[in-house]
């Protein structure tokens, strides 16, 4: 049975639609991400999870029961702020029991879970400490422990790590992965992050215009994108316009674009492209290959970026199209101006209807 179940929920503030029938499905022990940029709908609709906004359609459920209406307290769920949301005039130990407290768990319960619980985030003896003198990761992990010692069944987060910097962003990546899974948790977490998402998630979601796009793997998503949004929010793409020049077949299409014929797959099974339709051919960055001379494109390169174990290049073709190129482990640098060549396996090109 799915721990989640978010059925058409609709969410109308005023004249201004945030969610618009998004139905999602997570489960049970899932590390579940909700990506998408700003205004797309992610934190509307972990807030509707997590009970702290009614849907104005549609209907939550946790294992199957309808909590769609039920307050937030009595959802098993726990969530996570990007603001750390901690008192300043309470210690770590005050912060973290202070749920138990409104609870009314006996002291002695309360003292023996606050322990765990700073076992858990790899923070034991840290009860008595000021909040003051804790770090940014430190508070974090506070509002981790906070979360935890009501023992939920769910951990909703919302862009928890944002005000972290980029080292301590990196570790906590890896303690949330690790919590959740080590404790059995279903977790909820909303992110603009791609890489975070990435790294993270067994499964993530893909919003826009308060609707999924597209729910998969992290690698499905990347390798197999369903839309020119998903192609282009996901990592870095170059996006073809063309139109559909002929259905080969095995899910392979022809398409003509500005920088030639190319063939390429089709990831959406619903698809059926036809003749003359409109469409884009997707190929990232890391899948094209550059050398000087001959090549399936022609043009030069416009731009050298040196990033030590990468080389990014902006190529412009012949006929004006420009391409990004990112070489792993290279072993020249091409300088502006150079002529060049651009390679890439027909497997690479993804062919989208939109």
């Amino acid at each position: 049975m799915d721990a989640i179940h978010a059925d058409s929920i609709i969410k109308d503030f005023g004249e201004v639609r945030a969610l618009d029938g998004v139905s999602l499905r997570v489960e049970a022990g899932e590390l579940f991400f909700l990506l998408g940029g700003s205004g797309c709908g992610k934190t509307t609709l972990l807030r509707c999870i997590a009970g702290l906004e009614e849907p104005t359609s549609g209907q939550i459920f946790f294992d199957g029961e309808d909590v769609t209406v039920l307050p937030t307290h009595k959802r098993e769920a726990a969530m996570v702020f990007q603001s750390y949301a901690l008192w300043p005039h309470m210690t770590v130990g005050q912060n973290i029991g202070f749920g138990l407290e409104e609870r009314k768990v006996a002291r002695n319960e309360i003292a023996e879970r606050v322990k765990e619980v700073l076992e858990m985030v790899r923070m034991p003896g840290f009860e008595d400490r000021g909040i003051d003198q804790m770090s940014g990761g430190q508070q974090q992990r506070v509002s981790l422990a906070r979360a935890l010692v009501v023992k939920p069944k769910c951990l909703l987060l919302d862009e928890p790590l944002s005000n972290l910097d980029a080292q301590l962003r990196l570790e906590m990546r890896s303690e949330i992965r690790r919590i959740v899974k080590e404790n059995g948790l279903t977790g909820v977490y909303v992110t603009h992050d791609q890489a975070e998402a990435l790294s993270m998630a067994d499964r993530l979601a893909v919003m826009n215009s308060g609707k999924i796009q597209q729910v998969g793997t992290p690698e499905q998503i990347y390798r197999n994108p369903r839309t020119s949004y998903v192609a282009s929010f996901i990592g870095e793409t170059n996006l073809l316009a063309g139109k559909v020049n002929e259905v080969v077949g095995g899910g392979v299409v022809s398409v003509v674009t500005d920088a030639g014929e190319l063939r390429g797959r089709i990831t959406d099974d619903e698809w059926v492209p036809v003749a003359g339709e409109q469409t884009h051919a997707s190929i990232r960055p890391e899948a094209v290959r550059i050398s000087v001379g001959k090549g399936e494109l022609q043009g030069t390169v416009t731009e050298t970026m040196y990033l030590g174990d990468t080389i990014q290049y902006r190529v412009r073709l012949v006929e004006g199209t420009e391409m990004q190129v990112s070489e792993v482990n290279p072993r020249m640098v091409l300088k502006e101006g150079t002529r060049a060549g651009l390679e890439f396996e027909s497997e690479d090109v993804v062919i989208l209807r939109d």
